[in-house]
């Protein structure tokens, strides 16, 4: 019988290496019902502890990774991945969690003495991780300097919006996300009743509380739904819908499609995934919403008529979603940056294809990268002489000055909408812009 808490950290690792070494998504790892084995024998304690040590590690893994390196005199044999990852499930533990450090060095030397690879190596991870718990404090201090994101995507952000802005961005991820939540109607008295405020999105933002959003009041009654602040903002570019055919391209899980049902549009909601569209339908049936929905590609989707309006919130790199999923930047790389905002060009293509002259697209996606918004959208607007940028205006959207461009378009950032003492800071890193078919 092994030690209490062997397994759990066992896990740990194996889906750590599964992530940082072979690029595997962590939601699927983690997936209750179709997940790594080793995580799905757990019982949800355990699982609870896998998911808290992932989720610290992959948020601050430079940091720890430098602060393994300040106390290993020979760096590890390339061979020793398997050990690497003991290290920093141990590492992690001693300085960002609440376990008892001696539980985390045991158990990591156990883990090293069960492993053939790794025995050998059982008394430098008794010593490394032991003066890292007696040097906790000084660690911690001086790896804040060390920006907790892979350099090439720190090198980016540094380009892209100056150094001052990128470090504000890598440790604005250091936090989970707020929960958000947009609301059918009266987003004031849903923040009363919710304890929340409302931000300038008209979100409603939940302060800190223990237990499950779906046992809150309006849940059961499909009176609002959780969305990040920033995933709000596209649908709402449209304004009033009444009267107006429009199309949720890619509109799973659906929260979008919502808004735009409840802005009064006669909404179809295309996706290509039979099981997300099953899931969209279960969350507009909640809400006691509906809309016409269609399996389908949206690239292969050719309506009888077109639309007045759509909606595309494309596949993207999501760099903007950090928060919510610290694995992305190590399952990502530059070269997939480059292969999606391809794909959101020719997605963007054929959405304009789909409304009438006079018609709106909006597109938007998560990612932090231009190559996947701004320099994409300006490459399709120097193509094109029959399309324009409808600019999105300052006045309209009080305190939100800061996320919206010189062109008129929107462009949040993790840093945006600091917290408070009990109310978290931050939302999505998105990208959103309007666009019209010029009437000729």
């Amino acid at each position: 019988m092994s030690k209490p808490g062997l397994d759990a950290r066992m896990a740990a690792a194996k889906i750590l290496a599964a992530v940082i070494d072979r690029r595997v998504s962590l939601d699927g790892m983690l997936d209750p019902g179709n997940g790594n084995p080793a995580y799905r024998a757990l019982p949800e304690a355990d699982r609870s502890l896998v998911r808290a040590i992932l989720n610290a590690s992959l948020r601050h893994l430079p940091r720890i990774e430098a602060a393994l390196s300040s106390l290993i005199e020979t760096p590890l044999p390339e061979g020793a991945r398997a050990l690497h990852h003991v290290l920093i499930v141990a590492a992690t533990q001693i300085l960002y969690l609440d376990i008892p450090d001696h539980s985390a060095v045991d158990l990591a030397v156990e883990q090293a003495n069960l492993d053939p690879r790794n025995r050998r190596f059982a008394a430098l991870v008794n010593a490394v991780l032991r003066r890292l718990s007696r040097e906790k404090e000084a660690v911690l201090e001086w790896s804040e300097d060390v920006p907790a994101m892979p350099s090439w995507f720190f090198q980016r952000l540094e380009k892209i919006y100056g150094r001052e802005t990128a470090i504000a961005i890598a440790d604005a991820q250091m936090a989970p996300a707020a929960i958000d939540v947009t609301v059918k109607s009266d987003p004031q008295k849903w923040a009363e009743r919710l304890n929340g405020v409302v931000l300038p999105t008209g979100s409603v933002r939940l302060r800190r509380f223990d237990g499950p959003v779906t046992a809150l009041p309006g849940f059961d009654e499909g009176e609002w739904w959780v969305q990040d602040a920033a995933a709000s903002l596209p649908a709402r570019l449209f304004g009033p819908l009444a009267g107006k055919r429009v199309v949720d391209l890619c509109a799973a899980p659906g929260g979008k499609t919502a808004q735009l049902i409840l802005a009064g549009g006669e909404v179809t909601a295309l996706d290509q995934s039979a099981s997300r569209l099953k899931r969209l339908a279960s969350n507009l049936e909640r809400l006691k919403l509906s809309a016409e929905l269609v399996e389908a590609n949206m690239l292969e989707f050719k309506p009888e008529q077109a639309f007045d309006v759509a909606l595309l919130d494309a596949p993207c790199s999501s760099t903007g979603t950090t928060r919510r999923h610290p694995d992305v930047l190590w399952t990502k790389g530059p070269e997939d940056i480059e292969k999606l905002a391809a794909l959101q060009a020719r997605m963007l293509e054929h959405a304009l294809t789909l409304v009438r002259p006079g018609g709106l697209v909006v597109f938007s996606n998560c990612s932090l990268d231009p190559l996947e918004g701004e320099t994409m959208v300006a490459r399709l607007l120097e193509r094109r002489d029959d399309v324009q940028r409808v600019p999105i205006s300052k006045d309209d959207w009080p305190g939100l000055d800061a996320a919206i461009t010189s062109s008129g378009e929107f462009r949040t950032t993790p840093a945006m909408l600091p917290g408070s003492a009990d109310l978290s800071g931050g939302l999505d890193g998105f990208y959103a812009v309007v666009l019209q078919r010029i009437v000729r």
